[in-house]
């Protein structure tokens, strides 16, 4: 990319994947990114489990009842946590390391796309985050936040309109 607006104009989560393995140097890089987020007090609480085997993709795709295909059809996923104990704004700290990835994907041209964890239910009423945290074996002081997928892209999308863009959301000064 030319520049961080760019990216965010093309940047898109991405539900469809092909069936080819990303490259260790790019999968070192979104980790790196992950790394490289800021958190409250540099309490730095997130922790990361890296998915690649192609049966846990397929087993945490139920991990909830809708908006999981993502994961079974990705190169690799990463469930991102966060230690409950360390800090108090643990889940704005998972999220921002989520964004980070993301942002490090597209800027290397492959797809992305988070699944909602916390909070979610499987079809069973299931906490998709107890599903998760077996399977993955993250122990019980860590929150799951998202699974994070990523691959090569499969599907086209446009570039964001900013023509569309909400400015009306935008407040100067006060309310």
């Amino acid at each position: 990319m030319d520049n961080l607006h760019q990216l965010l104009l093309t940047r898109h989560s991405i539900r469809r994947y092909k069936d080819q393995p990303v490259d260790a140097d790019d999968v070192s890089k979104i980790l790196e990114a992950a790394l490289l987020a800021p958190t409250s007090k540099s309490a730095r609480p997130w922790e990361f489990v890296v998915i690649e085997d192609k049966d846990m993709l397929a087993r945490l795709a139920d991990c909830k009842q809708f908006g999981t295909k993502p994961i079974a059809s990705a190169a690799f996923a990463v469930a991102v946590t966060a230690d409950t104990t360390k800090s108090d704004v643990y889940i704005e700290d998972a999220s921002i390391a989520a964004v980070f990835m993301h942002l490090q994907a597209a800027d290397l041209g492959l797809g992305s796309c988070w699944i909602q964890v916390r909070n979610r239910l499987a079809a069973d009423g299931e906490s998709s985050e107890t599903i998760v945290r077996e399977l993955l074996d993250i122990p019980e002081h860590m929150a799951v936040e998202c699974i994070v997928t990523f691959g090569h892209i499969d599907e086209d999308r446009k570039p964001v309109d900013p023509s569309k863009l909400l400015w009306e959301k935008i407040h100067i000064g006060r309310w």
